[in-house]
């Protein structure tokens, strides 16, 4: 079982002497304040507007489409695999289905 940083130091702390302790235990609220703190990216809020793009043009058909037709539908100019990475994404938060029909991939939205 892997075990994050925090938690490790959760336990080294309760092993070691008041000193040590103490150093450990500013490490940790360190380590914390830094993962807690993270903002999206500028491609990840750019990402956002396009996977808006992605679901308006999907809401536009009613029969599952490859990324190929998709990229005909959308008014931007992006690349296959831009568009392959976010339908992803999509799909993993249950937004758009994944549909395979002869080896070949279309999307629809869920």
């Amino acid at each position: 079982m892997a075990i994050t940083y925090s938690q490790a130091l959760e336990i080294a702390i309760a092993n070691v002497d008041a000193e040590v302790a103490e150093k450990l235990t500013a490490l940790k609220a360190q380590i914390e304040k830094r993962h807690s703190s993270s903002s999206p990216t500028k491609t990840q809020k750019a990402n956002e507007g396009v996977k808006a793009e992605i679901l308006e043009a999907l809401a536009t058909v009613s029969e599952p489409i490859t990324v190929s037709e998709l990229l005909g539908i959308l008014p931007n100019a992006y690349t296959n695999q831009k568009i392959s990475a976010l339908l992803r994404q999509l799909k993993d938060a249950g937004k758009v289905e994944k549909v395979i029909d002869k080896k070949v991939s279309r999307f629809i939205l869920a």
